[in-house]
């Protein structure tokens, strides 16, 4: 076991959608299902940037792996990337149904664009849920880095949205 954490390593996915608006969906592996977050400005890797994420419907697991185009006129239609992807550490025990439940969440992420500590505080409830996701201060923190800037480009494929939009043509 690491100095980071307790219990089991899960997936996560972070998926840049270009929907109505761009925006990234923050997925955590909870429970059999990917508990699902909009983060419009993406995730940060400076603890001072607190990041709006409000809190969507579960998807089933097999869609973290989704890259391509939503057709027009269903849910969520744009393009999809998988700007990121790893394995996460429950930091807070190894109950994340109830971490989820008491609207805190802190994992320790193992991405290949994010690392390190990441809190998801919920603070305020309703049909959707808003949360704040915020970079922990510790050894990967870094407020020079702006990742969703400067790595935009998928991990599973290498491509920007506008190649998948083109690719994924029919």
């Amino acid at each position: 076991m690491s100095k980071h954490g307790h219990g089991t390593r899960r997936s996560f996915v972070i998926q840049k959608h270009d929907a109505s608006q761009l925006h990234y969906d923050f997925r955590l592996e909870v429970d059999g299902v990917l508990k699902s977050w909009a983060v419009p400005k993406g995730p940060s890797t400076d603890p001072s940037e607190k990041r709006l994420a409000i809190e969507v419907e579960d998807h089933r697991l097999d869609y973290a792996d989704f890259e391509g185009v939503i057709p027009e006129g269903e849910y969520g239609a744009g393009i999809v990337m998988v700007w990121d992807a790893g394995r996460y550490k429950n930091l807070r025990g190894d109950n994340m149904g109830a971490c989820h439940r008491d609207g805190m969440i802190e994992v320790w992420l193992e991405g290949e664009k994010l690392q390190g500590g990441y809190a998801l505080k919920r603070f305020r409830g309703g049909k959707k849920p808003q949360w704040l996701l915020i970079k922990m201060k510790d050894e990967t923190a870094d407020a020079r880095r702006n990742p969703v800037s400067t790595e935009t480009d998928s991990v599973k494929t290498g491509r920007n949205l506008k190649a998948i939009r083109e690719e994924d043509r029919e």
